[in-house]
């Protein structure tokens, strides 16, 4: 009786070793077992899980309206910046325009010098 036992004590043993071995390394026994029956990697397909429609409709609209919120916005600085030059004496004017090239100018130079520091840009103005 206590060799029978003895026996199904060990038997247990070697099938949790086995099995606990196989989890460790991060696969199923039988995913060790078709990977030994074929000579083929096993795929493990990718799960994506997808939202309602009515969610992804719901972000595109939003982002559609932002997108025209933005264009707007643009407009509208653009002109007020129209009016508010069209409002000074010519004289101003002039001043305000040349002020606005030079600003220009500036940070055009400034962009380029900045890139050129990096290594990609840096090899495009050597």
């Amino acid at each position: 009786m206590s060799y029978g036992k003895i026996l199904v004590l060990f038997i247990v043993l070697i099938f949790s070793y086995t099995s606990g071995e196989a989890l460790a390394a991060g696969r199923t026994p039988a995913l060790i077992q078709q990977k030994a029956s074929s000579k083929k990697p096993v795929k493990q397909k990718k799960v994506r899980v997808k939202g309602p429609r009515s969610a992804a409709k719901a972000q595109k609209e939003a982002d559609k309206k932002e997108k025209q919120q933005d264009k707007d916005y643009a407009k509208f600085v653009k002109e007020n910046q129209k009016r508010s030059i069209q409002i000074q004496t010519p004289e101003v004017q002039e001043r305000m325009k040349q002020n606005i090239k030079n600003a220009n100018a500036n940070s055009k130079a400034r962009r380029k010098s900045n890139s050129t520091r990096t290594k990609r840009a840096g090899q495009k103005y050597r």
